[in-house]
Order: C-alpha cells, then structure tokens, then sequence
C-alpha cells in the first residue's frame, strides 16, 4: 500500500509538472502573440525596447570600466539582465496604452476595467443603464461604495444621483462616492480609473465590504441588464432584447 501511495505521489507530482510547463509554455506564446500584434501597429515600439536594452548595457559597463569597478565578464551580463527588464516594463507598457487607447469611449469599457482590478474589490456592472448604454456600476471596496458612471455626461449624471440617493438609504454612514468616466473636467480617464480608485481612503474593512454587499444584493435586482464582456467595437448596437430590458427597467 505505501509503494503504490508512493507511485501515485509521483504520478500527482509528474502531472503538475506538466501543467506547470504548459502553462509556461501558454504564457510565452501569448507574450509573443501580443508583442507581433503591438510591433505592427506600434512603430516605436522596436527602436524603444532596443535603446532601453542597449542603454542599460551602457550604463552599467561603461562606468564600470572607467572606474575599473568589477571585470566586464561580470558586468556584461548585469546589464543584459537590466536592459531585459527595461525592454519588457516598455512593451507592457506600450501593450496596456495601446488597449486603454482602443477601449477608450466604447460602451463597457469601465465595466471591462474594472472586473479586472486586482484586489477584494466586489464589482457589480450596470445597476442602471439607458437604452444608449449609459451605465452605472458599482463598486465596493475599502473605501466604501464608489458608483462608477460611462457614457454620455447629460445622460449618466442623473443616473448616478438617482443610484446615490437610493444606495445612500441602505448603507446608513458608508461613503458613497461618484466617479464619471471621460476626459473632460472633472472626470477620470479610463486609463486611470484603477489608480483613481485605489487613492481613495480606507474607510471600511473587508466584513463591512461583505455585509454592504448583501444588504445592495436587493437593489441590485433591480438593476439594468448586463455589460458586453468588454468594450463593444465602433458601430456595434445593443441588442434588442437588452433594449426592451432597459425601457421596462427605466419606465
């Protein structure tokens, strides 16, 4: 009995290894699938990756030997590394300004960040909407609840008074915030959105987080129908049957 628990150790350790590789492997082919896509739509993005590799070589040897700190057999291969990780910060970089820079202005985009912040924050998209797809979502996180608007400023401005006014009888001294998404005054752009979150001020702890969600659990029933997973493209339209959900919801 112990040779075959022993056996099936090995099996459960071989079997992880091999997913642990195939991950790996999925990881680097995605990496170089999204760095072929970037490099033919981003033109500076070669010359930047090999002057941030190229300069941190320099920096590194250059000094060294002027100096005579440490052999260039030593120094060659620090800077290599750094100029590595220079090169990669500027392509993930350039990758997450290219995505916001598409995203920007579509219907869902908001919702689209922010189910994907890291960190305990709990996310419910489109708690009001209108037949444009304007939407609301809201958030709850350490600050309290932060009602995140998108779409037309004439239009999703009383949609965040009217869900304020209606949070605000349910979470009693919470701090609800109100955040509309653009780039006029006053309001935030999308690339910054998760960073404008997590500036905000700890007002609550993670059990008050879980207990203002299963108290808004109610109003969110009421809510407007779901957000595209992610931003719609140029000229796409809401279909039909969204449509008359959000006319039923909002009359």
């Amino acid at each position: 009995m112990a040779k075959g628990a022993g056996d099936q150790s090995k099996e459960a350790k071989a079997a992880a290894k091999a997913a642990r590789k195939a991950a790996s492997k999925e990881r680097r082919k995605q990496i170089f699938q999204a760095f072929n896509i970037q490099r033919k739509e981003d033109k500076l993005l070669i010359p930047l990756m090999s002057a941030a590799f190229l300069g941190a070589i320099a920096i590194v040897v250059i000094p060294g030997l002027i100096f005579d700190i440490g052999s260039p057999w030593f120094l060659v291969p620090i800077g290599v590394l750094l100029g590595v990780l220079l090169a990669f910060i500027i392509f993930g970089r350039r990758v997450q300004k290219s995505v916001y820079g598409k995203a920007e202005g579509q219907p869902g985009a908001a919702a689209w960040v922010l189910e994907n912040m890291k960190g305990p924050w709990q996310v419910r998209n489109a708690v009001a909407a209108t037949t444009q797809m304007d939407a609301v979502h809201r958030v709850i996180g350490r600050a309290g609840i932060i009602l995140v608007g998108e779409g037309a400023p004439h239009r999703v401005k009383p949609l965040l008074a009217q869900e304020k006014k209606r949070t605000g009888r349910l979470v009693g001294d919470v701090p609800v915030y109100e955040v509309l998404v653009g780039n006029d005054a006053g309001q935030v752009p999308l690339k910054d959105l998760q960073k404008h979150l997590l500036k905000l001020p700890r007002n609550i702890d993670q059990k008050t987080m879980d207990s203002l969600d299963s108290k808004l659990q109610a109003l969110g029933a009421r809510s407007g129908p779901a957000m595209p997973k992610g931003p719609l493209p140029p000229g796409a339209k809401m279909r039909g049957g969204m449509q008359r959900t959000v006319k039923r919801r909002t009359s």
